[in-house]
């Protein structure tokens, strides 16, 4: 039976399995966290050529701080209170996009409600849903080297977020490169899905029952972390 987790545990199992895949890297790196879920993945990122960068200017976000380590100064895209990295700079707000549309961040990780089958991302509004604008969202998808998306593998009715077309507004065309969930880790390659990672806990039936859209299964299918 497919263990139940808490959503902070889905997230928490989600942010480590992103940050898992910057552990080889070894060249200068600059990571995007977007607003929400995406935020959490500077508390497990290791590598020190990886340099998070906020919408806000800060260029080196490190882990979410707490208790005495709160600077009211310093905080990631989601206005959490963080730490800083060795090396950690700052830029006004203009530069830290001027970073994004030049087509200076390696990658970026994203929330996001929906993607379907051809990679197209719906992750800024639900209809007559509290409406805040689609923000830098628009941007990164598209200036971004790499986009990342991290969301709960259901909607809090248990309907499928991976989709064979996008019903809600859609924030870029074909963007998607991987989609990390809690239940496993999928691939968009040369017009394919491929599921290439899958949690310890969960079955191929399970994915399979709460997926819309289509996918392969990897000959050489590996284990999420925990």
């Amino acid at each position: 039976m497919m263990a139940v987790l808490s959503k902070n545990d889905k997230i928490v199992r989600i942010a480590k399995n992103v940050a898992m895949l910057m552990d080889n890297v070894q060249d200068t790196f600059v990571l995007n966290l977007g607003v929400g879920m995406p935020t959490q993945v500077s508390n497990y990122v290791a590598n020190d050529n990886i340099f998070v960068h906020a919408e806000n200017g800060m260029i080196g976000v490190g882990p979410l701080a707490e208790g005495d380590q709160i600077h009211p100064m310093l905080i990631n895209a989601s206005r959490q209170p963080v730490l800083e990295t060795p090396g950690c700079c700052y830029t006004d707000s203009g530069d830290a996009f001027g970073m994004i549309r030049g087509g200076h961040i390696d990658c970026t990780v994203l929330g996001a409600f929906e993607v379907d089958q051809q990679g197209d991302i719906s992750n800024w509004i639900i209809p007559n849903g509290k409406q805040l604008g689609v923000g830098g969202a628009m941007d990164l998808v598209t200036g971004a080297k790499k986009v990342i998306i991290v969301m709960t593998h259901t909607d809090k009715n248990g309907g499928a977020k991976l989709v064979k077309k996008c019903a809600l507004p859609v924030t870029g065309v074909g963007e998607a490169d991987l989609v990390v969930t809690e239940m496993g880790m999928f691939f968009f390659e040369n017009r394919k899905v491929i599921l290439k990672k899958i949690a310890p806990d969960v079955t191929l039936e399970d994915i399979a029952a709460l997926t819309e859209l289509e996918y392969e299964v990897s000959p050489k299918l590996q284990k999420m972390l925990p």
